[in-house]
């Protein structure tokens, strides 16, 4: 049987399937994989099986999205592949140091913009020591990359939810870490942003070789960035290329929604688009909405 491409974890109920092939950014096979989990099972005490027989595998440039229904275990994932929780089993086995996006992020006290970049810097600075001018230079330099150079001496905790991701997207890039773990980054982004957030991932991917996971609800985010896409279906999870794994079908499998898949052309440009089916949008949802009455007009 030919190999499709896509490679699902083992089920839930103890099902295996077939063992990933690792594919560097470039296409070719063979390349060690920076970070990889196999067989990974995490639940919380007393609650159901996040996900069990995970298995994902990044090699330097790739980039991985990972997608899922909200509760579905994406964040926990995060928090297992950086040692923050142990998995009830499988392991995880990561060739370098990480750096992290939350979600969100509450600072104790009142820090510049500036300075929450600066503790990216943390692990290069020896202990009580301070930023030396090359730090300075790399937190502005990560500012600038974000487009967010002018905020450097705001204070962080006055700014919108989107300015803020965008910091805390500065300041992993201040760390310098061959590989970057980031949590729903564009959540709090306008269009415009978003665009900037992902035109800067795929840069980071290619000229600077990083391997970047993130987790979002888009899967155009996917289509426009990621080289491999995890799927987080209950009860098999799904990775693979995502030209591969993004099927409308899995999709259906994975939100509940139907999707559909348009191509598109722009400036000679051909790419695709994925879009949901809103149950709104269908001619037998579109009831006419009547204006309330006016009491005034009741006999």
């Amino acid at each position: 049987m030919p190999d499709t491409g896509e490679h699902p974890a083992k089920d839930i109920a103890g099902r295996t399937d077939e063992k990933d092939i690792s594919v560097r950014a470039d296409g070719h096979e063979g390349a060690s994989p920076l970070i990889e989990a196999q067989g990974l099972g995490f639940h919380h005490p007393g609650g159901r099986w996040l996900f069990l027989g995970l298995d994902l595998s990044l090699q330097a440039g790739e980039v991985l999205a990972i997608l899922g229904p909200n509760g579905c275990g994406k964040s926990t994932l995060l928090d297992v592949l950086l040692d923050i929780h142990r998995p009830q089993e499988g392991q995880v086995r990561k060739q370098a140091t990480c750096s992290f996006v939350p979600q969100f992020f509450t600072p104790p006290f009142a820090y510049s913009v500036l300075d929450i970049v600066l503790m990216g810097r943390s692990t290069h600075i020896q202990t009580f020591g301070t930023p030396s001018p090359q730090d300075v230079a790399i937190a502005r330099q990560a500012l600038a990359d974000l487009g967010i150079d002018d905020l450097a001496r705001r204070d962080f905790a006055q700014l919108s939810g989107g300015q803020r991701q965008l910091v805390l997207a500065a300041r992993a890039l201040a760390t310098e870490a061959p590989i970057m773990l980031l949590d729903e980054p564009t959540s709090a982004l306008d269009v415009h942003n978003q665009d900037r957030l992902l035109t800067l991932l795929h840069r980071l991917s290619r000229e600077r070789g990083l391997t970047i996971l993130f987790t979002t609800h888009q899967p155009n985010h996917a289509l426009a960035v990621a080289h491999k896409t995890l799927l987080m279906t209950q009860p098999q999870a799904r990775f693979g290329p995502t030209a591969t794994v993004l099927t409308v079908d899995n999709l259906k499998q994975l939100f509940d929604i139907d999707m559909i898949r348009l191509p598109a052309q722009f400036n000679g440009q051909r790419f695709e688009n994925i879009m949901p089916v809103y149950a709104t949008q269908l001619g037998a949802c579109h009831a006419r909405i009547r204006p309330p009455t006016d009491p005034k007009s009741v006999d």
